[in-house]
């Protein structure tokens, strides 16, 4: 019996792109992904206390991004930048506040519309035919 070997790599492969699990679409490579968000205005930022993840920033909202088997994808939802911390969004005393540890800042309705701007124009760059 005869081992059939043509159009798998050396690393068991096929092809030279992974398939991802989304309707045998190619998996985005991270590098190429990070690339076009950063031509598309985000900031990209490293972080010590993160050392697997990238910070896409724009307009003081931010994301975690990291590599995964179907390429970037965002570490939990989108944030305020409070300095060199993350605020989360959460319900203090009946009102949506960003919170990073005891700083706290006012969810204001137009940063939480820039919020919302973010996290579909991050989406579209990393989903673009979803």
């Amino acid at each position: 019996m005869a081992l059939r070997t043509e159009g798998v790599n050396h690393k068991g492969h096929e092809g030279s792109q992974r398939k991802s699990s989304r309707k045998d679409q190619p998996v985005p490579d991270p590098a190429e992904q990070l690339q076009q968000i950063y031509v598309a205005g985000f900031e990209l930022k490293v972080f010590d206390r993160f050392p697997k993840c990238v910070g896409v920033v724009r307009d003081n909202c931010i994301a975690l991004m990291v590599p995964s088997p179907d390429g970037l994808q965002m570490l939990g939802t989108p944030g305020w930048l409070m300095g060199e911390a993350m605020g989360v969004l959460v319900e203090s005393g009946g009102r949506k506040v960003f919170q990073a540890k005891q700083e706290i800042i006012e969810a204001t309705p137009e940063r939480l519309e820039a919020l919302g701007r973010f996290r579909e124009d991050l989406q579209m760059l990393l989903h673009p035919e979803a």
